[in-house]
């Protein structure tokens, strides 16, 4: 149960940290105030994307495939935009009163206005999907989850596909039409590049005072993988008083299944099918068994689902897992500590470094609404513009750290890696997957016991 609500939490963090710009472009100070299109942040168009392809087209900047002016009037509709916050463009910084601007200017001329709709996140899907259903859409423009759209909610032909509309890759990222929400070879959804990262939080402190080589040398020699972060957890085990036990650990906690996935370009399920005897499944099981049976993590100690943190908060722990979201209550607890930020360790199929996403969100458009075209062409042309900054969510990462390392490394583990579990499969048994991984149960032993549970799941959803 307390492995259970500590992802729970991680899930739920993510999703409202994680606020979502639709444009590649936005650096500003507070993602939640830009105009959420998906449930993360912006980041660079040329970032990698889930599948661990390269998302840059080889263009030349400015050759973003951008729709060419269109002329329409919209007869004064009221385009309703749905979320569970509200998508209204504030003015908190000089990216997002151009966004306003352009919207006031594409309402004139166009001849509609903007409501923006706010339902509660407890009752969010079962609104958003009751409405569907009932040929009654919230709204025009709505935000969803993939979890309960695809294939759910497309099979049934209640959402527009919308590919052919989304061919700007400076605005929409070709990931979330073409992969996450893709069903049948269409492409249902749109949002921009996503931003935040997770990663480990450490304490430059402690690292210092124990001797240890500086974790960002790692990064810099593209050496920071699961050996290295093994060595380096191992190393930071100690006991420094001699008295026979350990008073400075290295990990804060063994919870971090979807990153070591994620790091290794791995998942627990394959579209409609389980897939926990791929290889590269197999491997990253492992590296979590290991934490485990090998003693890495410093043990409960019958704290709640907070524990992790709190033993960080100590000042006695070198890493803790956790989203960037995290910075400013940590730095604020632990004054006298120099804290820092470091991706999760690449696995050895891993790429580059990766922020697991197991409910990624995007922006559709009902079938009962209608000229799709004219809402994805709005949308477009409200991010037509220039940013100020010099990368994405450049305000937003200088106000949580003042080391140009720690904003790098945010930066690098800004890449999504997607993931289907329970979200997608409310029957999986992932949380019971999970604890016996962690409580060093054999792997190949967990893998068979829990292949046909996960693929009936699995069917579940797909053969309805």
């Amino acid at each position: 149960m307390k492995n259970k609500l500590v992802m729970l939490l991680v899930s739920l963090m993510l999703i409202f940290s994680l606020a979502a710009c639709s444009s590649g472009n936005n650096g500003g100070n507070n993602p939640g105030s830009t105009n959420a299109a998906t449930e993360g942040p912006s980041n660079d168009p040329a970032a990698t994307n889930a599948s661990g392809e390269n998302t840059d087209t080889g263009e030349a900047e400015g050759d973003a495939k951008e729709t060419p002016e269109m002329d329409f009037d919209m007869g004064g509709r009221v385009i309703k935009i749905v979320n569970f916050w509200s998508l209204e463009i504030g003015e908190d910084n000089p990216d997002n009163i151009q966004r306003k601007k352009n919207l006031e200017a594409l309402k004139k001329k166009h001849n509609f206005e903007v409501e923006y709709v706010v339902i509660d996140g407890a009752e969010y899907q079962k609104k958003v999907t009751a409405s569907l259903l009932a040929g009654e859409p919230v709204g025009d423009i709505i935000a969803v989850s993939r979890s309960y759209t695809i294939p759910a909610l497309v099979s049934q032909d209640l959402l527009w596909p919308v590919d052919e509309y989304t061919k700007n890759d400076k605005v929409f990222d070709p990931d979330v039409t073409n992969r996450i929400m893709n069903y049948n070879g269409r492409g249902y959804g749109f949002g921009g590049y996503p931003g935040g990262a997770t990663g480990f939080f450490y304490n430059r402190t402690l690292m210092n005072n124990l001797g240890l080589k500086p974790l960002q040398e790692y990064v810099d020699e593209d050496n920071w993988n699961w050996e290295t972060f093994i060595q380096v957890v191992k190393e930071a085990n100690k006991d420094t008083n001699n008295d026979g036990k350990l008073d400075t650990w290295g990990l804060a906690g063994a919870g971090v299944l979807d990153a070591a996935l994620a790091s290794n370009e791995a998942s627990l399920t394959k579209e409609d099918k389980q897939n926990l005897d791929d290889p590269k499944t197999v491997e990253a099981l492992n590296f979590i068994s290991r934490l485990t049976t090998e003693k890495l993590a410093r043990p409960s100690e019958g704290g709640d689902w907070t524990e992790p943190s709190q033993f960080f908060r100590q000042g006695n722990t070198l890493l803790y897992f956790s989203g960037v979201y995290e910075a400013s209550g940590l730095k604020n607890d632990m004054k006298d500590f120099d804290i820092g930020f470091i991706p999760f360790p690449k696995g050895p199929n891993g790429s580059v470094f990766y922020t697991p996403d197991t409910n990624p969100g995007a922006m559709v458009i009902p079938k009962a609404v209608p000229n799709p075209e004219q809402l994805i062409y709005i949308w477009e042309k409200i991010e037509d513009y220039e940013t100020i900054y010099d990368f994405p969510l450049q305000g937003w990462y200088e106000s949580m750290f003042t080391n140009e390392d720690d904003i790098n490394n945010v930066r690098l583990g800004t890449n999504r890696f997607y993931l289907d579990n329970m979200n997608t499969f409310p029957s999986m048994p992932y949380y019971e997957f999970a604890d016996e991984i962690n409580k060093g149960q054999s792997v190949s032993t967990v893998i068979e016991t829990y292949k046909t549970p996960f693929q009936a799941a699995i069917d579940e959803v797909y053969k309805k």
